[in-house]
């Protein structure tokens, strides 16, 4: 007979007080993430073991009375993964998204963090996911600064004034502490103004509202691109000032010759290979990728044989010592990054040790035994 078995349960306000927005904690997790993927000590999805998550795509139309449809971020997807090292832990990001959640009052995206023994598979932990998954994708570009941007950086351009903007910003900030100003461009400059002014407050750094994406690139030393939807930020080749590094947590749209021509580092370019194998099957054909790939450009070159992938960097093998990066102040860097359930897993772990520490959350009970074991 199996013994009682309970997991905890934390809400958002409780991995708040668990630290959960703590930026240098975060920005020190992920550093240690890349650290493992260099070793080969973490597993995601799939039979190549690096596969992002895997996704429900909507029909165009209605296959059943109540089947939703496709529409402008609308998907569920489940993020598995195991994280070696002190972490030592299996989970899942479970999440649904649909942009029309905003007139409902919710935000686009709605997720969950499940924790699991590797060994015996069961639940340690089941949390509200929203808040591990924004900090964590902050933290990624913190960490890229610290090993890609040139020495000394005194700007960061900002592109796109929502949530994860303040999150790379923050953790950018935590890494680089020779910056002296940011300028922040948003479609919509009132956006820009209160992003501005609660930044420049949080950070002590000055932080300025601009009119134009031109403004905000091109002196800048680290440019952060974080925005959504589907007009993809257009980025000309002569704006971008020499040694700087471009972070993508969200898609561009650039001339080919800025990836033919400069450095490209990778969050994990085995993942992205795994979205070049999908987009061959890809019932909506293969160049339907620079729609839904966030490295859907990049990943066409590749395809085309333009760039070779030997030739792009991880990131994870910079941070270990593997490799060297950047060879003078003058080289442009892009870091690509499409978001892995490997940090969502580990910043979930570490939240999760700081709510036991805390005792905060809630055992809720699984069974007092398994009525079949």
């Amino acid at each position: 007979m199996s013994d009682k078995l309970e997991f905890l349960y934390l809400s958002e306000p409780e991995v708040i007080e668990a630290g959960v927005l703590d930026m240098k904690n975060c920005v020190s997790t992920i550093e240690k993430v890349f650290e493992l993927m260099a070793t080969g000590d973490y597993l995601m999805g799939g039979p190549l073991e690096n596969e992002h998550g895997m996704m429900l795509w909507f029909p165009t139309e209605k296959r059943g009375p109540n089947m939703p449809v496709a529409g402008p971020d609308r998907r569920f997807m489940s993020m598995i993964a195991y994280v070696g090292g002190d972490f030592n832990v299996c989970g899942d990001k479970w999440y649904g998204s649909n942009i029309a959640n905003r007139g409902k009052g919710l935000p686009r995206s709605i997720l969950m963090v499940t924790l699991n023994d590797p060994d015996t598979g069961q639940p340690l932990a089941h949390m509200s996911g929203n808040l591990i998954s924004a900090t964590r994708t902050g933290a990624i570009p913190g960490v890229a600064a610290k090993y890609l941007a040139k020495p000394n950086a005194e700007t960061v351009g900002i592109l796109g004034a929502g949530v994860i903007s303040k999150a790379c910003l923050k953790a950018i900030a935590e890494t680089q502490r020779s910056l002296k100003e940011i300028k922040v461009y948003d479609l919509f400059f009132e956006k820009a103004q209160e992003f501005s002014q609660q930044m420049s407050e949080e950070l002590q750094l000055n932080v300025v509202p601009v009119h134009t994406l031109k403004d905000a690139i091109v002196d800048a030393d680290i440019i952060s691109v974080a925005t959504s939807g589907q007009n993809k930020a257009r980025i000309e080749k002569q704006w971008l000032k020499p040694g700087c590094l471009v972070t993508l947590t969200g898609p561009a749209d650039f001339d080919d010759e800025v990836y033919l021509e400069h450095k490209v580092v990778a969050d994990n370019w085995k993942m992205h290979e795994a979205w070049l194998q999908d987009a061959r099957e890809h019932p909506l054909g293969f160049d339907s990728i620079k729609d839904w790939a966030p490295t859907g450009q990049l990943l066409q070159l590749v395809e085309q044989q333009q760039k070779n992938s030997e030739d792009i960097i991880n990131l994870g093998d910079v941070v270990s010592g593997q490799k060297l990066a950047r060879n003078n102040e003058d080289e442009v860097i892009l870091f690509v990054t499409g978001g892995m359930p490997v940090y969502d897993v580990a910043w979930g772990y570490q939240v999760y040790q700081n709510a036991l520490q805390k005792g905060l959350g809630t055992q809720l009970l699984l069974w007092e035994k398994a009525h079949w074991a």
